[in-house]
């Protein structure tokens, strides 16, 4: 049955997103496992990585919102879906799921779709939009809170013989392992960041944009500062703008009506995620909306380091609170200061504790092999 097997997965652009990721991963394990695998994306960084004897890629504009482009992507859908036998065809995001609905409408396929974000709706609109989502024969959540948020705001398009469940989502623990970083590679990145190991180093990863709490963590370090009265970290905010100049702006001038410009560094961009999780010592995600998932928090507990999370969202799931992280209650500037007080006066010895029992964590729950075998399984269900 296996080898008969052949799934089109959709999605607009692969970048190093989650989403993105999780299609990269699946469609190389299907290969890995008797199963003809293709994409249809518009481009992206993660592309150049896809083994092209082992998946076929094909680009489209499917990151396109434009109805006129989404009729079009159909067309060309269709065409693909009959000319290689297409079994599944799995859509990751809204605006091509509209296409791979409509295709596998004609050519009578089968259609999953997974929810990766709580996409806002302010109109009817805007919800019949988003509504796509869960139009497929398999809908595919990646958290138990997306799950609830599914339910709760798309009841009335879900039908009772299509099949509804929780997949979360995976990240490679064999990336993300601590032991396969080398000393020498972590000097040279603490040089190029131009920080001296001599105090702890906490790294906030994430794009720099006003929901993932930026202004927030600026805040909470100022008020750590004025509680102990001296300089007692590094501060890495790691990430992008992605063209939100302004944003980024207001937290540089943040950081200098504080007088924190000696204590964070704003780096754009690093290519190794795993030797940034190494060299650093805690790692916090302030976000103040609910994360999908937490792919931060998986990671960082991967990597056997100290988290600190809002308590809302995926990251109620994925941090077991003062065992592998700590939580704090999401948008309150003084309960983050605590927790971060709490987390660089902790002695190593439980520092390095906390870190066995993420990674633990980690490989038993959020692994990407878990993943992939839990969709390929229910790929499989499908078509039987």
């Amino acid at each position: 049955m296996s080898s008969n097997i052949k799934v089109l997965q959709v999605i607009p652009k692969l970048g190093y997103g989650g989403a993105e990721t999780g299609c990269y991963d699946i469609a190389h394990y299907l290969s890995e496992n008797n199963c003809k695998s293709f994409i249809v994306t518009s481009g992206g960084e993660l592309t150049k990585f896809i083994n092209k004897d082992k998946v076929k890629l094909i680009r489209l504009p499917v990151q396109s919102k434009n109805p006129l482009v989404i009729f079009f992507n159909a067309i060309i859908l269709i065409g693909i879906i009959l000319f290689f036998n297409i079994s599944i065809v799995h859509a990751r995001s809204r605006a091509p799921a509209w296409s791979c609905l409509l295709a596998t409408k004609v050519t009578g396929r089968k259609f999953v779709t997974t929810f990766h974000g709580t996409y806002n709706f302010s109109s009817k609109f805007k919800k019949l939009y988003n509504s796509v989502m869960v139009r497929s024969n398999l809908i595919i959540a990646g958290s138990n809170f997306i799950f609830s948020h599914i339910k709760e705001n798309y009841s009335e398009f879900l039908e009772i013989k299509k099949k509804f469940l929780v997949i979360f989502r995976g990240i490679n623990v064999d990336y993300f392992d601590p032991s396969t970083k080398l000393e020498t590679e972590e000097k040279k990145l603490l040089q190029k960041w131009e920080i001296n190991k001599e105090k702890k180093i906490i790294l906030v990863p994430g794009r720099l944009t006003s929901w993932k709490g930026q202004e927030l963590l600026i805040e909470a370090i100022n008020l750590v500062k004025i509680e102990l009265g001296y300089e007692a970290f590094h501060l890495v905010i790691l990430g992008s703008d992605q063209g939100r100049k302004l944003y980024k702006k207001k937290l540089v001038r943040m950081t200098e009506q504080y007088r924190l410009t000696n204590q964070i560094k704003f780096i754009d961009h690093c290519k190794d995620m795993a030797l940034a999780y190494k060299v650093s010592d805690i790692i916090i995600s302030p976000s103040i909306e609910p994360e999908a998932f937490g792919r931060i928090a998986v990671e960082a507990q991967s990597m056997e380091k100290l988290i600190i999370a809002s308590n809302i969202g995926g990251s109620n799931e994925t941090i077991i609170n003062e065992k592998t992280g700590f939580l704090f209650d999401a948008g309150n500037v003084n309960a983050l200061s605590k927790k971060i007080i709490s987390a660089i006066t902790m002695d190593e010895l439980s520092l390095q504790l906390i870190g066995k029992e993420g990674r633990k964590n980690v490989l038993k729950k959020f692994n990407v092999e878990k993943m992939c075998f839990s969709t390929y399984s229910e790929y499989k269900r499908l078509l039987n």
